[in-house]
């Protein structure tokens, strides 16, 4: 089983994704440099945070366009899992590998705090360790975090159960008060319909050890490892 954390100009959280993946829970994981041109021998492929490209014309609109985007796009149609971690979730997004877009926060101000989200979808392969409606004390760290989708595009998230993670309070309250962002329908985190590429604006490689606070973001690596282990 191989992890690889592609590392764009400007990413910040590769190295905590590394540490989480390799020093916590113990497994193969090589950085990708976003200049590569294939994907070999991965399980599963992790963008991680950070300000890809100075965060020019939009967050993620130039990563999108780096070579190594081609080969992920179509490891991700073959079945291979991947993970976009904030600007991660924005580079996906992007591409097109995920519905939807961002904004900039309601508040127009860079947000950096912990917050509480709730395990929505628990059946996919980065969540199905967690219980459903499972309350996760986890940090935010951005500046463009609002999501959003048309109508059409939030009734087939809802239909299709892509949303796996809301904004709540911490006990578990989905409500505007407990919205960090403004993002639409307290949206943290979604996947695509086929499951396997998830996209998400917490940080869960900053809360995977107790000394970070909580251990509750470990969770999502370990239901990917276990996942991965049962095929």
């Amino acid at each position: 089983m191989k992890f690889g954390i592609v590392v764009f100009p400007g990413s910040n959280c590769d190295q905590d994704c590394f540490y989480v993946v390799k020093e916590v829970l113990r497994q193969s994981v090589n950085y990708i440099w976003h200049n590569e041109h294939s994907l070999n021998n991965f399980d599963c492929i992790i963008l991680p945070g950070g300000f890809s490209y100075g965060d020019y014309l939009r967050t993620g609109a130039i990563a999108r366009f780096s070579p190594i985007m081609k080969p992920l796009i179509d490891f991700a149609e073959r079945g291979g899992l991947v993970i976009g971690i904030c600007n991660g979730f924005q580079i996906l997004l992007e591409a097109g590998l995920l519905p939807g877009a961002m904004l900039r926060n309601e508040s127009l101000h860079f947000i950096c705090r912990h917050i509480y989200i709730k395990a929505e979808n628990t059946k996919t392969p980065f969540t199905h360790l967690y219980k459903k409606g499972q309350v996760l004390k986890i940090p935010i760290a951005h500046n463009e975090g609002n999501y959003y989708i048309n109508k059409k595009g939030l009734r087939d998230l809802e239909t299709n159960s892509q949303i796996t993670f809301r904004y709540c309070s911490k006990e578990g309250k989905v409500t505007d008060e407990f919205n960090p962002n403004g993002s639409l329908a307290n949206i943290a985190g979604i996947t695509n319909k086929k499951g396997n590429i998830l996209g998400m604006m917490p940080h869960p490689e900053r809360s995977a050890e107790k000394l970070l606070v909580s251990k509750d973001g470990a969770v999502i690596f370990k239901s990917v490892i276990a996942w991965l282990e049962s095929k």
